[in-house]
């Protein structure tokens, strides 16, 4: 396959236009999660930015807009959970990335969560996986912060199929136990 000139690439390849790149971005299945932070700044936000990055140290990382709550609450509490989403949770995904649910704890009164053991950050039940990070590093990415989070604390708790976006869409995926050689 050649290289296919799209609106919003200039003949230097620099890209130009947001929208072209975001659809070209969402071509790219991503797992779907809720990352949160308890405490006095409780706060919950959908993320599909959310990967593994090292097994020795356990880390992993969620990219969040500098501008979003999220940011200044993340900072602010040091460690966070994320809840890897079931593909029956599209409703949590969707309540989390609504920018006008209420804020603080009283955005947990619409789905089930317990806290998390080590972080007391909001874990998402029926949710797949469970992650508990402590705030290991920070580095800028553009208009996005990258927080890396050393894991402190992981439950796997079910084996049903996960919540993935792709081209805009929550869709369901498969979730295989099968180790292939």
């Amino acid at each position: 396959m050649g290289e296919v000139s799209v609106n919003g690439s200039g003949p230097s390849g620099e890209v130009t236009d947001t929208k072209v790149l975001r659809r070209a971005f969402g071509t790219f299945a991503t797992g779907v999660t809720v990352v949160t932070v308890g405490g006095s700044v409780a706060h919950g936000m959908t993320a599909n930015s959310f990967t593994s990055v090292s097994l020795d140290p356990p880390l992993a990382s969620v990219c969040v807009d500098q501008d979003a709550i999220m940011h200044t609450n993340l900072t602010a509490a040091g460690s966070f959970g994320v809840s890897i989403l079931a593909a029956d949770q599209e409703d949590v995904a969707r309540h989390f990335a609504n920018r006008w649910r209420p804020l603080g704890m009283a955005q947990f009164e619409q789905v089930s969560w317990e806290p998390g053991r080590l972080t007391g950050a909001p874990l998402i039940a029926g949710a797949v996986t469970h992650f508990e990070c402590e705030l290991w590093r920070s580095y800028g990415g553009g208009d996005h912060t990258i927080f890396l989070g050393k894991v402190v604390s992981l439950y796997r708790c079910s084996d049903d199929d996960v919540l993935v976006f792709i081209n805009g869409r929550f869709r369901a995926a498969a979730v295989s136990n099968e180790v292939s050689t």
